[in-house]
């Protein structure tokens, strides 16, 4: 997959349109892996990823337009900053509290979250009310401005790559053994003294940081945002991509994503379905989630494979030989 994905755009070069959605689709497979982290990894079902996809990006656009900046030095890490804080805050209220908080409780709050922030830029001015923020300034590395093409797809690429490294790392340390004892058993690795509520704060307060990265250069590509870009339809979209893709799979995530942004487009282009393609990939979405729980993946992948798997096992010695 990294091959096919450093390949694609010289070999789709004469059409243009095509650099443009495989750039997209790298963008939102950052989103989608912030949301992997949080359920796959970490039983946080957040129906508000948007929300922090969405506020970083609007910050950064804000900053563009009012103090003329969009330095790549400057503003990625700004949004990264951004989604870091407004989601530690959240997990604050919703994993810190006194009480131990059911998935539910987690849910309906992220949920909230998202759509009290997609009224409120809705109603405000200030940041374009329901028009949204157009006409972004082009993120800039000194006199050099990414433009649309192969320059950004390079960069989502490489920022896609980055977090992918960053979150397979954090998953197969020391702290990743504790998520996946969450994963199995939550009360019993709590009797055994862990501090769940505080490992999940941390996992998804990181997913925020890197939802704030996909949201700063969604804007800076598409040259928009709006307030549909932080409520809870996106929200929604990045659990489909974990779901479709396989969730608690790093690769499923991106492989979800990828996935339905090319049957979309592919059904959206042929005249004959135009009008109810959404109904086809509706269909598609529950054929796979009713009959292959473990998302497309699964289909090459033995459960083994996908969750791997830590320390000794029968048929080796304690050294691991």
């Amino acid at each position: 997959m990294l091959g096919a994905l450093l390949i694609a755009p010289f070999a789709l070069n004469a059409f243009p349109q095509l650099i443009t959605l495989f750039t997209n689709i790298l963008i939102l497979s950052i989103l989608a892996l912030s949301f992997d982290l949080c359920w796959g990894y970490s039983g946080i079902m957040s129906f508000g990823q948007a929300l922090f996809f969405g506020v970083p990006a609007y910050v950064i656009a804000l900053v563009g337009r009012d103090l003329g900046f969009s330095e790549i030095w400057g503003t990625l890490p700004l949004a990264m900053l951004i989604g870091l804080l407004l989601s530690f805050a959240f997990a604050m209220f919703l994993l810190l509290g006194r009480k131990t908080p059911t998935s539910i409780f987690i849910a309906l709050g992220t949920l909230t979250g998202a759509y009290a922030s997609e009224r409120l830029v809705s109603g405000w001015q200030y940041v374009g009310a329901g028009n949204g923020l157009s006409s972004i300034k082009l993120l800039k590395l000194g006199s050099f401005e990414f433009v649309e093409g192969i320059e950004f797809y390079f960069l989502a690429f490489g920022c896609l790559l980055a977090v992918y490294l960053v979150s397979r790392y954090l998953i197969r340390s020391q702290m990743g053994l504790v998520l996946a004892g969450m994963r199995q058993n939550e009360e019993r690795l709590a009797f055994f003294g862990y501090r769940v509520q505080l490992y999940k704060a941390v996992v998804f307060s990181f997913a925020g940081m890197i939802a704030g990265l996909a949201g700063a250069l969604y804007s800076y590509h598409q040259g928009f945002i709006g307030p549909g870009n932080m409520g809870p339809g996106l929200s929604t979209m990045a659990v489909i991509y974990c779901l479709f893709g396989g969730s608690g799979t790093l690769i499923g995530a991106v492989l979800g994503t990828v996935s339905i942004e090319v049957i979309s487009y592919v059904l959206a282009d042929i005249d004959i379905i135009k009008r109810f393609w959404p109904v086809i990939l509706g269909l598609v979405l529950l054929l796979v989630v009713a009959f292959q729980p473990s998302g497309i993946l699964g289909l090459f992948v033995t459960n083994r494979e996908r969750f791997f798997s830590y320390g000794w096992r029968p048929g080796r010695d304690r050294a691991g030989r």
